[in-house]
């Protein structure tokens, strides 16, 4: 039996609108691109953020994930005790299956190299970030304290695994009473170590746009790529570069002006391509948004009497407030919200909050409180 196939008549009428580098749907994105040919074009991927000026000028980009400094180290720190919690998960599935004991010690033996290899020279002279300036003995702190507490847990769970079970791991290390178990709750560390990590984000690319003296009324925006979990960060209130963008901007970014384009095509520094590949990449990219922008400008000349469609910014998806840096409770359904919320960036559990507060504090990142930093005193050799 013979596969169908559509008419060839129709297919053709088909192709003559869209669907061919010769349809009136191509035709229109190019006429658009020489007309716009001066306008500024800024893509954001997974790890890196690329401005094109218009008019074949090279690109200018600047990175803010793992490529950066103190990105890895951070996130290293805030991921020590959410691995405790998977080691608990992984014993609580299958009591018989003992592979949660040969990568609790392999934590382990990380968690020690790591408290070793910590050190407040180490934060001030090697890693040295602007927006830790002045924090980085309690930084070198907060590390010894982290380190030295899941090391301590994972030697006692070794020796009675018992003490890996959820109900002690919260009551003893995640989120424990005043007086009861550690100093610090680790939901307090992680929180903190997530807020240090996107401040530095904050700032770096907040001031790298502010140098760059875009038109930001005329600015194509396009979130590119896949961002974090493959559900995550598909909208504006799920990507936070969304909103980092629209107020490092002054709120001049018009927000109709901002697409989510997670198939598009997307783009890292580590795997950076040549000359010819990036004028690729940008020819690529303003095609789609040039693309997606001709059916807006059609719909709103074809449908004059029809109340129009309107694009308000917004941050983080129904994200609980946080009214002060000791709101704990706030601070811990953010963590909840983000790991149980599949459409949620794991950053999105800080991100609102750092950009606005960096905003509200005049671009003075050791103005910014962090919950479960700026609040907490870490216990420490430094």
């Amino acid at each position: 039996m013979m596969s169908y196939q559509p008419n060839a008549v129709f297919a053709g009428l088909f192709r003559a609108f869209t669907s061919d580098g010769q349809s009136i749907g191509a035709h229109i994105t190019q006429q658009m691109a020489r007309l716009d040919a001066k306008d500024p074009l800024i893509v954001s991927t997974g790890s890196d953020i690329v401005l094109f000026p218009g008019e074949g000028a090279a690109p200018l980009i600047e990175s803010f994930r793992k490529s950066t400094r103190g990105f890895i180290e951070l996130t290293a720190i805030s991921h020590l005790p959410l691995a405790l919690a998977y080691l608990a998960r992984m014993r609580e599935l299958s009591s018989d299956d003992e592979t949660w004991r040969a990568d609790a010690e392999k934590l382990l033996d990380h968690a020690r190299r790591t408290r070793a290899e910590n050190s407040v020279a180490l934060w001030r002279d090697r890693i040295s970030v602007d927006s830790f300036s002045g924090q980085e003995h309690k930084i070198a702190n907060l590390v010894d304290y982290t380190c030295g507490a899941s090391i301590e847990r994972l030697e006692r769970a070794l020796a009675d695994s018992a003490l890996l079970g959820f109900e002690p791991l919260l009551r003893d290390f995640f989120d424990p009473k005043p007086g009861q178990g550690v100093p610090v709750p680790m939901n307090d560390v992680m929180f903190a170590t997530f807020g240090l990590a996107f401040l530095d984000i904050v700032y770096r690319i907040g001031n790298w746009l502010d140098a760059q003296r875009i038109d930001w009324t005329r600015a194509m925006v396009l979130v590119s790529g896949q961002s974090g979990r493959p559900t995550a960060g598909v909208t504006w209130a799920s990507n936070n570069m969304c909103h980092l963008l629209w107020r490092a901007s002054g709120r001049l970014l018009p927000p109709e002006r901002v697409f989510v384009a997670p198939h598009a095509p997307g783009f890292s520094i580590e795997s950076m391509p040549d000359n010819a590949g990036m004028a690729e990449l940008e020819r690529t990219w303003r095609g789609l948004w040039l693309n997606t922008r001709s059916s807006i400008d059609v719909a709103r000349r074809l449908f004059p009497e029809q109340p129009p469609y309107s694009v308000e910014p917004t941050s983080a998806q129904d994200m609980p407030p946080i009214t002060a840096v000791g709101d704990r409770a706030a601070a811990n359904a953010r963590l909840r919200r983000i790991m149980e919320d599949p459409t949620q960036l794991l950053s999105n559990a800080v991100a609102d909050y750092i950009v606005d507060q960096l905003h509200e504090n005049g671009n003075d990142p050791r103005r910014v409180p962090i919950p479960g930093f700026t609040n907490a005193t870490y216990p420490g050799p430094y």
